[in-house]
């Protein structure tokens, strides 16, 4: 059986309607959610927050409805990209973007599009869908990227608000699809609201507007993607096994450290009597110089 994912519950000041949210997720099916803060820089100096903790929404996680484990929770950042200086906080080096499971960026022109295929150390890149696309897509970034194990995301919740978002989205994904015939491509709700209906009160009227349901099921989600131009398979694993590539590519490129060493060095450093299996690290020799891999401390 699919294992499928969400990889974007948006983030809020409302706890409430976030663990809404999440448990609404696990009802509909979905045994991994990831929840989304979104960063655009507007000052110099702005700082990325801390993800929000899974212990401030739930003492006991929700169960996946039809299986009998716990919904999986992650954190994921999205940077919004429109001027070349804000990829600085993108370095492997930044403390808090590592705090992160996902990591994405939303390029706004054609450059920093071909930048985050090409160069940038995220796991998504995010296709507009909620206007026209500002530049075209052109095959040899697209192709680095999939080679590089990169995803492109688009997400499906504009389309149910409105019909002008739902031309917007259909033609930005056909327009996507062209160029990467499917690959690598996952669809996500960006889900805000789990309500499907508000209740305004004056002190003359009562009235009940029908919001639609932000969050749609897998199923419902894969029959969306035929419209995206995706395969049947391809429109499945955009929920399914294309969320864990990408969950694979981030615990690859911020979990695992590496470093490379002359032998000279390695043998100098205090430590090295000790087995370095002590250190969560091994070591290969090629050529006079020692490979290490090792993982940084837990995060609490």
């Amino acid at each position: 059986m699919a294992v499928f994912a969400d990889l974007d519950l948006r983030a809020g000041s409302d706890l409430k309607a976030l663990r809404g949210l999440v448990e609404n997720a696990a009802h509909l099916g979905y045994s991994v959610v990831a929840i989304n803060h979104v960063v655009e820089f507007k000052e110099k100096k702005q700082e990325i927050e801390k993800p929000v903790a899974v212990s401030e929404l739930f003492t006991t996680l929700p169960i996946v409805q039809g299986k009998s484990r716990p919904i999986k929770v992650l954190t994921r950042l999205t940077i919004i990209v429109s001027d070349p200086s804000h990829c600085n906080v993108l370095r492997a080096t930044s403390s808090r973007v590592r705090l992160y499971d996902i990591v994405a960026v939303f390029p706004k022109t054609e450059k920093l599009f071909h930048v985050a295929c090409t160069h940038l150390d995220v796991d998504l890149v995010c296709i507009t869908v909620t206007e026209k696309l500002p530049f075209y897509f052109k095959r040899p970034p697209i192709n680095v990227a999939i080679d590089r194990g990169v995803g492109f995301e688009l997400i499906y919740s504009p389309a149910i608000k409105d019909s002008t978002m739902r031309r917007y989205t259909i033609s930005n994904a056909l327009n996507l699809m062209q160029v990467c015939k499917g690959k690598n491509v996952i669809l996500s709700s960006a889900a805000e609201r789990n309500a499907f209906r508000v209740l305004l009160e004056t002190w003359k009227l009562k009235k009940i507007i029908k919001i639609p349901l932000e969050i749609r099921g897998p199923y419902d989600v894969a029959n969306l993607g035929l419209l995206f131009g995706l395969s049947e398979s391809d429109a499945k694993a955009a929920v399914s096994t294309n969320c864990r590539a990408v969950l694979l590519h981030g615990e690859h490129c911020r979990g695992l450290m590496e470093l490379t060493l002359p032998k000279e060095a390695w043998e100098a450093l205090p430590h090295h009597p000790l087995p370095p299996t002590q250190f969560g690290l091994w070591l290969v020799p090629d050529a006079g110089h020692y490979h290490l891999a090792f993982w940084p401390p837990q995060r609490d």
